[in-house]
């Protein structure tokens, strides 16, 4: 039996217990840190734009001027994804 050290990405903590599956049958993981209070996540998301490297790329190309057209399209993401995104950080 090999056993993975799982890392949480929000807090990089290692208290992680398995939590159910989703609708599409992946495995949902449970962080049980201090500071994410019971956060869930996945490890492999079907959608790109769910995944935090993409996340940042959208803030980052944001803040260098990209339209939100653009960022989609280079992204491989819906442009709904790019707005919500972007709103959520309050870019200016």
């Amino acid at each position: 039996m090999i056993t993975q050290i799982l890392h949480c990405p929000h807090c990089q903590g290692t208290d992680i217990v398995r939590n159910g599956k989703t609708r599409q049958g992946k495995q949902r993981f449970l962080c049980r840190e201090e500071p994410c209070d019971g956060r869930t996540f996945i490890l492999d998301y079907s959608y790109a734009g769910q995944s935090k490297q993409v996340k940042k790329q959208i803030i980052d190309m944001a803040v260098n001027g990209s339209g939100i057209r653009d960022t989609a399209r280079v992204l491989k993401i819906s442009t709904s994804t790019v707005i919500k995104e972007i709103k959520k950080r309050k870019l200016k």
